[in-house]
């Protein structure tokens, strides 16, 4: 079910007046964003034109089958000793942060983390997060780990400057000639650079910390770790760039000078934030030794070490969490958090072979395939092969997104199209390299079948326009492979219509004629499907689905969906469903999904997916510890909110001396003449008039309004889907409570809590003892009391600020809120207490969430302020 179908009819919620500031400044930074990557596409394919343009794609495939199995085994030799140093990396920064890890945890960590950062880009970002899933798992806690990544950031900057000054010592006046600049100045920068250095490690030598402003302070490494990180930031990198000074003929090539070119093309690349800094890092060596070497050559010891360095890892990284996954079951905690990392990996991959595939189409089989494919299958099959392959390729970009998300439709639409193009791949060219790579995809998939348990259409993804802005600069740099590699043919309009075994000119461009057309036609669909970026309320038939879900099962605060003023979000059995809220950018799920835990995964991940495709953030608020695992999963944070309080209700008695105020105001109640009556369901109607006095007298007298989203409020489907317990003083009612419950008679939770000014003394009191003895004699097992914000706290020394700010505002923050009145008042149930969390994104994220659920329970800004 798509997530416009989920939410069909409706009200719509009316728009804020204005769009807020920080909604203007994401979009501005997006569409910056959207202009900088075609720019920087553009002026990456021209530069490639322009330096490739003595180059025919014959002598480029001449050149790498030229190249020496003794050069292919040495640079695979120097990639293995570059990823075995990168771990180095890891060494280090778990020592700055004073986690002991076993070293084969972190050997395993770097090495999967720095397979799949080099290929998809981002590096601090998708190494972060395998390192964060890992090291957690290893027992370090999330924020030493995020130091550690910003240690490894920064070893690395320091570590690439280094080489690049040292480079430019030793060969300063080879770059000089090149770059068309002074020797003496390239020296002289160098100079500064290595002082910097020196700077930085006599900083460190000299004190443990360095101020950043009034309340932030970054602790330095040890001087001794700090040389031991540089000495291995220059030694992986020099084993990175003899990779590639392998493949290349050295006679016209010193590495000195080599290694100074290698930093700045690695830098470049670093910052252009491409994937693998493809385009940027080619361009800029092919700019620095066009003159040195045969051009064909260079161009050729390029494609060979993208396919050593950066996509023989990842082959390796994905078999072995494959590997993890088949043994999984008896794995240790670390195996397992590797083996959930392989949708990531699969993800990449996935976009790899879509790559693979696209390329492919736009290039000529062999001499060798052609004459051997004329003798043995049928010209039309063979069209129609280089045809299908090339929108299996377009295909597979937009499958990875899915496998990313866990979808199962994603992971057997992968195994669909990895059988198909396996089949194609001999009739359209004898690809016998492809057919090896996607029978090696076909058995990871088949491995990591357990991983992809999201049920989910995969017509329901939304696509943001960022990423067919990155497809489609992709798929832009496939058009210029295509001029690249037919740039000796003439074109016109008699090439469309060409068939034979040698036309492939023409079958080319056919098949990227199929890849734009399909691409404009799923872009357009995207563009014109419905969307349902404003909350719809649901209507009465959506209502009707939730109650009868929430009824077979025993969380009562789920009742809170039958005030109809939050949009509900179904699962696509319709088994299961989420309550949302939606304010400015804040996408706000209250409490966990509702419904088998099994499907949460699936509403989880969708109920994101929609935020984000809406320029949103996702929030889940209220949720408890026992789910925090599937909210990490999906790369969220967890903040603690207060605590719950639940009453033990076969153990209610009013005897002790915890409970002595209760008993007292019971007992006062009664002397009243107070008297209590309870009524469930339909049977509430009847007293509804009554109730509704006895609301709008409370809320008079206390000069309220009502509340919503996690609050009830006085709404007649709403009470009438609970119980109502109410104080009647002779024939009056003076009282009334309301408890939300199910039909599995577990869980209860109270709500409205209304009396009138005249109510006797000791009236609520004396309610809450009848009520609690009431669900007592109905076979409850819990009684909720809602939430104390704020309490519970961690104290300690090295407690988190928001730790330390949450129990400021319980002490001091009795202005803006009764903090301690309220978790005093419960307090006289004697209950039991349990963490509740609000789960964000990282950043600001939480603090911008918790102001727009303020607004959602407020009714608005308006409404946080007054009462």
């Amino acid at each position: 079910m798509s997530d416009s179908s989920s939410l069909s009819t409706g009200v719509r919620q009316p728009l804020p007046p204005e769009v807020p500031r920080e909604l203007s400044w994401t979009r501005l930074r997006t569409g910056m964003t959207i202009v900088a990557a075609v720019v920087l596409t553009a002026l990456i394919l021209y530069a490639l034109q322009h330096l490739t343009k003595e180059i025919r794609y014959s002598d480029l495939l001449a050149a790498i089958h030229r190249t020496s199995a003794t050069r292919i085994l040495l640079a695979i030799a120097a990639t293995a000793a570059s990823f075995l140093t990168l771990s180095g990396y890891d060494f280090s920064s778990l020592r700055y942060i004073g986690a002991a890890v076993k070293p084969r945890v972190v050997v395993l960590t770097s090495f999967i983390a720095y397979a799949l950062g080099n290929t998809v880009g981002l590096g601090v970002l998708t190494g972060g997060a395998v390192r964060m899933r890992m090291y957690n798992a290893a027992g370090v806690e999330a924020p030493q780990v995020g130091r550690a990544i910003a240690f490894n950031a920064l070893a690395f900057g320091v570590g690439i400057s280094t080489l690049g000054a040292l480079g430019l010592l030793w060969g300063g006046k080879q770059v000089a000639g090149i770059a068309g600049l002074s020797p003496n100045l390239l020296r002289s920068v160098a100079v500064l650079l290595l002082m910097a250095v020196a700077a930085f490690l006599t900083l460190c030598a000299a004190r443990p910390e360095l101020p950043l402003g009034p309340k932030m302070t970054l602790r330095l490494p040890a001087a001794k770790l700090a040389l031991q990180q540089l000495a291995i930031s220059v030694v992986e990198l020099v084993f990175s760039a003899a990779a590639l000074w392998f493949l290349l003929p050295h006679a016209a090539i010193g590495f000195p000078g080599f290694l100074a070119f290698y930093a700045i093309a690695i830098t470049l690349g670093i910052i252009s934030h491409v994937p693998g800094g493809l385009g940027v890092f080619e361009a800029t060596m092919l700019l620095a030794y066009r003159g040195d070497l045969p051009i064909d050559r260079l161009a050729g010891a390029l494609v060979l070490y993208r396919g050593i360095y950066y996509l023989l890892p990842l082959l390796v990284a994905v078999a072995t969490l494959a590997i993890f996954e088949m043994r999984v079951g008896v794995a240790a905690p670390v195996t397992r958090a590797a083996a959930r990392l392989s949708p990531m990996f699969l993800s990449a991959f996935s976009l790899v072979i879509g790559c693979m595939l696209l390329v492919s189409g736009v290039t000529p089989a062999s001499d060798a395939a052609s004459d051997l494919l004329a003798l043995k299958v049928p010209l039309p099959l063979v069209e129609a092969s280089h045809f299908i392959g090339s929108i299996t390729g377009v295909a597979y970009l937009f499958l990875a997104r899915g496998m990313l998300h866990r979808l199962d439709a994603a992971w057997w639409a992968a195994l669909v199209l990895t059988i198909v193009s396996f089949v194609l791949a001999l009739p359209k060219g004898i690809a016998i390299g492809e057919m090896v790579l996607l029978a090696f995809l076909f058995i990871t998939l088949s491995a990591s079948r357990r991983e992809f348990y999201r049920r989910a259409s995969l017509l329901s993804q939304s696509f943001s326009l960022a990423w067919f802005i990155a497809v489609g600069c992709l798929v832009a740099g496939v058009f210029w492979v295509l001029f690249f590699a037919y740039r000796d043919v003439p074109y016109g309009s008699e090439l469309w219509w060409q068939f034979a075994f040698d036309a492939h000119a023409p079958r080319s461009l056919r098949a990227i004629t199929g890849i734009a057309v399909v691409m404009l036609s799923y872009a357009f669909w995207q563009l014109l499907r419905p969307t349902s970026g404003s909350m719809l309320r649901p209507n009465a038939e959506e209502l009707a689905r939730a109650q009868a879900i929430i009824r077979r099962q025993p969380r009562a605060e789920a009742l809170l969906a039958m005030t109809a003023d939050k949009g509900l979000l179904f699962s696509a059995s319709g088994n299961a469903f989420l309550m949302y809220g939606k304010h400015g950018r804040s996408w706000v799920s209250l409490f966990d999904p509702v419904g088998p835990s099994k499907e949460w995964p699936e509403l989880i991940w969708r109920f994101i997916e929609m935020a984000s495709a809406h320029g949103g953030r996702a929030a889940f608020y209220q949720v408890r510890p026992q789910s925090l695992p599937v909210y990490l999963d999906a790369g969220l944070h967890a903040l603690k909110l207060g605590e719950y309080a639940a009453v033990s209700v076969p153990e209610f008695t009013l005897k002790g001396s915890a409970r002595a105020n209760l008993r007292h105001g019971a007992s006062r109640g009664e002397r009243e003449g107070l008297s209590f009556e309870w009524r469930e369901g339909e049977a509430v109607a009847e007293w509804l008039p009554a109730l509704r006095e006895v609301s709008g007298a409370w809320m008079k007298e206390h000069e309220a309004r009502e509340k919503s989203f996690s609050l009830g409020r006085f709404d007649d489907r709403y009470l009438c889907s609970g119980g109502v317990g109410v104080a009647r003083h002779g024939e009056r009612i003076v009282a009334f409570v309301s408890i939300q419950i199910t039909d599995q008679r577990i869980d209860s939770v109270v709500d409205l809590m209304r009396y009138v000014p005249d109510a006797p003394k000791g009236t609520m009191d004396y309610l809450f003892a009848q009520t609690l003895a009431k669900l007592q004699s109905l076979g409850y097992q819990s009684f909720g009391l809602g939430m104390a914000p704020m309490s519970g706290m961690i104290d300690h020394p090295l407690a988190s600020r928001w730790h330390r700010f949450g129990r400021l505002l319980f002490a001091h923050g009795e202005q803006f809120y009764n903090f301690q009145g309220l978790r005093a008042f419960k307090e006289k149930f004697a209950p039991e207490w349990e963490p509740r969390y609000l789960v964000a994104p990282g950043g600001l994220g939480p603090f911008f969430a918790l102001t727009d659920i303020a607004a959602l329970v407020a009714g608005g800004f308006k409404g946080v302020i007054g009462k």
